[in-house]
């Protein structure tokens, strides 16, 4: 791989404590008005700077023309593994229906369920394959997938496979994460339970150890004390994470807290005294805004967060059912309108603080010795990466120190 020099760019470096960021910190972009990253050949940064000296003379050069240069996007919450279409689901919802209703029906991510167990593991790999290269397109070059439509081990361990698979070949960086506790087939949510937590999850971890797991706590998915059972058995030894409050409040933000769990995503219902209590803990809030934009309007208190002295991430939550989308651009113009983020606190949410939610610390700034995930925009004025709604703002995509798009 070719040494690399990107010159004449705005660059947001983001440069600063090796910690998520937090609160007043989540405003600091490290902006150098005019400036230079060189990429060496092992795909790291070399150096970042006004003018950078000693730049090898068979260096690939990149002349930004004033615009924007950034780290790429980390979308640290998404269910991009799937089978299936929910089409006929939303344009129930389109004409009054709610998504707990269908999910009582046996629709929703159950319906998601059945297709997934129908679809050979090759076929889930490559469904995966081409959401990754559309998400590197946009500028997203590390993602979190999920599991989590298997409701049994076999298909639990055929998505984490058809993940592993995808990621295999692919330029940018997949961390996979097993939502153990998701939905329950039939009416006792005791024994669903008893089976994630005495065969599901040891199954996953002898072919997957280490591998972080989430539960998922919701009117229609799991209750708190459910939850509690997973993940106080999961955090012996792996990192948790709690999805939450998407459509009612649980009391499970609390719990999460107690837990010390890594993040807590959705908290669209989230009541503001827990909200206050998640950004005064090590817990990290995942904002999903393109699922209000898409399903009911309801978005999280991300601002509120950060104003607390939060640590606030933001992710796309790709999925079929609640939001179709694998948009970072997208989901940074949202939080900024619908969950009280500022431009700046939107950019660290999409970069350096998931990077941290995703245990990564090699990513999301601009500085020597970092992974090089660069992306060029094409705006001289990050300010349009909030402002602009539904198109593309990236020019060029450098990922691993190679440019791939």
């Amino acid at each position: 791989m070719p040494n690399l020099i990107i010159r004449n760019a705005r660059i947001l470096t983001l440069s600063g404590p090796l910690v998520a960021r937090r609160g007043a910190g989540m405003k600091a972009l490290g902006v150098i008005s005019q400036g230079e990253v060189l990429v060496g050949e092992d795909g790291k940064i070399t150096a970042v700077g006004g003018k950078i000296e000693n730049v090898p003379a068979d260096a690939q050069v990149i002349d930004a023309a004033g615009r924007v240069v950034m780290p790429g996007f980390v979308d640290c919450h998404t269910h991009a593994c799937w089978a299936g279409s929910r089409l006929d689901e939303w344009q129930a919802i389109l004409g009054g229906e709610t998504y707990p209703d269908i999910l009582k029906k046996g629709g929703g991510m159950l319906a998601t369920v059945r297709a997934v167990r129908e679809t050979t593991r090759n076929q889930l790999a490559a469904n995966v394959r081409g959401r990754l290269d559309e998400v590197l397109r946009n500028g997203t070059t590390t993602i979190e997938i999920k599991s989590g439509y298997g409701l049994a081990l076999e298909a639990e361990i055929k998505m984490l496979r058809a993940i592993q698979r995808a990621a295999g070949d692919w330029t940018g960086t997949v961390v996979p994460t097993a939502l153990l506790g998701h939905a329950c087939e039939g009416s006792n949510l005791d024994d669903c339970v008893k089976l994630v937590v005495r065969d599901i999850l040891p199954g996953v971890l002898r072919e997957f150890p280490g591998i972080a797991i989430e539960a998922f706590c919701d009117r229609g998915a799991w209750t708190p004390e459910a939850c509690v059972r997973l993940l106080e058995k999961a955090r012996k030894h792996l990192p948790i994470r709690v999805s939450a409050d998407q459509f009612s409040c649980t009391g499970m933000v609390p719990e999460a807290v107690r837990m010390h769990a890594v993040c807590v995503a959705h908290l669209e219902s989230t009541p503001k005294e827990q909200l206050l209590a998640l950004a005064e803990s090590p817990v990290a809030a995942v904002l999903t805004p393109l699922t209000g934009l898409h399903l009911n309007q309801r978005f999280a208190r991300g601002g509120y967060i950060a104003e607390k002295g939060g640590a606030v991430a933001i992710a796309t939550n790709c999925n079929p059912g609640t939001s179709p989308s694998c948009s970072m651009p997208l989901a940074i113009a949202t939080a900024v309108r619908f969950c009280g983020l500022d431009i700046e606190e939107a950019i660290v949410a999409a970069t350096v603080n998931p990077a941290f939610v995703l245990g990564l610390t090699d990513r999301g700034t601009i500085e020597p010795g970092k992974r090089a995930d660069l992306l060029l925009l094409h705006h001289k004025d990050e300010r349009l990466l909030a402002y602009e709604m539904g198109g593309n703002p990236v020019a060029q995509v450098i990922c691993g120190g190679k440019i791939v798009a």
